[in-house]
């Protein structure tokens, strides 16, 4: 016996055939692949060659292994009949020529576990071999996890290895469809909410709009902060189910002592360690050297936030994910604190779990407005692995393709970062790659001191959680309604927020008027009202009607008197160095020079 190595092989229809042994007679050799996950074993020449075409499910072969096995080396789908991103239902198929015959499988569970850096893979990386010890020493002696120091020595071999981390147009294809919101057809089961916990990221401080607290705490309407809404939300639910719905936020250590004293007035949401898990920091690694980043006269300069796909290590190194599988925990809702549109849906999460997918995201549909943002795409590389479902964000892009990306028209949905994730699947996964997840890995460049543009030039090592899709065989998405989708990342999306542009519903969300038909309007403010305090003063008697407004933008110092109302595509300018107010009144299509 000995183990085989695949390649493609182009047919005369122009389509690619994972093939083993001697090719065929008249095939063209396209290229060598690295092996497939669970390498075929077996006599050379003995196996013919593997379709990576679909089949409406696995279980349409007769005889096949069931959900959790492997053929041919490659991981079967659920069985479940979900559509992918081509509306068909993946799977693996035969050529058509050759009977089905099943052959001896591997469950999942007896796959055996590996390092989250293969020794293998370490010792063909001397430059990771040589520089980890001095990270594992600095993380050590800092008090980080095994999980924390397990998800960044996977993110650091990634760097030292020399790979890129770029997603080209090359190496994927467009998603032209998936199910939606609407064509969901499920029997609701609200049993399903005794094993859902529902998890909010909160750990960001806001920085880029002047705050020096949780965003949470911002005002959002009617003196209500993000988290006066959220836990809104979570008593409604807990009223409106009739069943205390687990819930949990996601903290850093810069927001975790406000958001629990804020909180603290909503007993019935848990306290301590039941309401919270910290998220982990990673080293900033020296560009020049890759060398532990020093910075003695403010050591904490040292250290970044590693992503919000820190949330799987962090929730693995906290203890929580052991605590929520033990009180029969399976299901998860995680998404966005500034996201007042994203809360537990019973028709998404029944959906979900009668799909029997590891993880499902939430996706929407791309405008003008969404073009810079991430979006949802196939993998072409490796079509026999998974649905093929990856995440692109923008950090991920190569230049020359960035008008690519920016084409909404070909690459139609984007992540709304609203996942659902199966606990008892995370844990597997954690399981079977050694303590770490193998997210894709994301260069920031910045500087150590990022108020000192002449100090060290580092790089911080990133990860997204929706780039999790492309972790989990039988990962799927669903696109939602746009009212699902409503955060705040700049004060552009706050003033929009604050106007009659959005509603609050009776179960505290903040979403979209009906009559937007789904499309926000697209604020551009001066940079002079970048911070919160600069907005605020602009606005005293609250936002400008935007109901009916497609574009503002708002150059040089403006107030708002409080009977405004915008309409179409207007440009206030004022170009003196004095404040004037704009108008009372509506304007449409126009450009006001005060």
């Amino acid at each position: 016996m000995s183990v085989m190595q695949h390649y493609y092989i182009k047919h005369p229809d122009g389509s690619l055939t994972a093939h083993y042994g001697a090719p065929p007679q008249g095939y063209q050799k396209v290229s060598t692949p690295s092996p497939i996950p669970a390498p075929l074993v077996s006599t050379p020449g003995s196996r013919p060659p593997m379709s990576v075409s679909t089949v409406p499910s696995a279980q349409a072969m007769p005889g096949a292994p069931s959900t959790g096995q492997f053929l041919y080396g490659a991981p079967l789908r659920p069985s479940v009949a979900t559509p992918n991103m081509s509306g068909r239902t993946p799977g693996l198929s035969v050529p058509s020529a050759m009977p089905y015959k099943p052959m001896t499988a591997m469950p999942m569970t007896a796959m055996p576990v590996k390092a989250s850096v293969p020794a293998k893979k370490e010792a063909s990386n001397p430059k990771m071999a040589a520089l980890w010890p001095k990270y594992e020493e600095k993380m050590r002696k800092e008090g980080l996890n095994e999980a924390a120091m397990a998800a960044f020595k996977y993110n650091f071999s990634v760097l030292t290895s020399g790979e890129s981390t770029m997603i080209p147009e090359s190496a994927i294809n467009p998603v032209d469809s998936l199910p939606s919101y609407e064509s969901l057809n499920v029997q609701t089961d609200p049993a399903l909410l005794n094993r859902t916990v529902v998890l909010k990221l909160n750990g960001g401080l806001g920085t880029g709009m002047g705050l020096e607290k949780a965003k949470s705490l911002l005002p959002v309407t009617g003196g209500l902060s993000f988290l006066d809404l959220i836990a809104q939300q979570v008593k409604d639910m807990k009223t409106r189910f009739g069943t205390d719905v687990k819930f949990m936020l996601m903290n850093s250590f810069s927001t975790s002592d406000d958001t629990l004293a804020a909180l603290s007035k909503y007993p019935e949401l848990g306290t301590g360690s039941d309401l919270e898990f910290v998220q982990n920091k990673a080293p900033k690694v020296t560009e020049a050297d890759l060398t532990p980043a020093s910075w003695p006269s403010s050591p904490d300069l040292e250290w970044c936030p590693p992503g919000h796909g820190d949330l799987y290590p962090a929730m693995l190194g906290s203890g929580t994910l052991d605590k929520l599988l033990a009180k029969g925990i399976k299901y998860m809702f995680v998404s966005n604190s500034d996201n007042l549109g994203a809360t537990l849906d019973l028709q998404l999460l029944t959906y979900f779990a009668k799909s029997g997918s590891p993880f499902m995201m939430e996706v929407a549909s791309r405008t003008d407005a969404d073009k810079k943002g991430g979006h949802l795409a196939e993998d072409a590389k490796h079509p026999w692995m998974t649905a093929g479902l990856l995440l692109r964000e923008t950090a991920q892009c190569p230049d020359e393709d960035e008008k690519e990306f920016q084409n909404v028209g070909k690459y139609k949905f984007f992540n709304t970062n609203n996942l659902w994730v199966d606990l008892e699947a995370l844990a597997k996964q954690f399981k079977d790659k050694g303590g770490a997840l193998e997210l894709p890995v994301m260069k920031n460049s910045k500087t150590v001191d990022p108020r000192d543009k002449k100090s060290t030039k580092v790089v911080q090592l990133e990860t997204a959680m929706g780039a999790a899709i492309s972790c989990f065989p039988g990962a799927t998405a669903v696109v939602v309604p746009r009212s699902r989708f409503a955060p705040v990342k700049t004060t552009n999306d706050l003033f929009a927020l604050r106007s009659d542009a959005y509603l609050q519903t009776p179960d505290y969300r903040i979403e979209l008027d009906p009559k937007r038909e789904g499309v926000p309007p697209n604020v551009k403010l001066d940079g002079m009202y970048k911070f919160v305090d600069a907005m605020d003063a602009m606005i005293p008697n609250g936002a400008p009607s935007l109901i009916n407004c497609k574009k503002l933008v708002v150059e040089g110092p403006v107030t708002f008197p409080s009977d405004v109302a915008i309409e179409g595509e207007v440009t206030i300018k004022n170009a003196s160095s004095d404040v004037k107010s704009v108008p009372a009144g509506v304007h449409k299509d126009t450009t006001l020079d005060l």
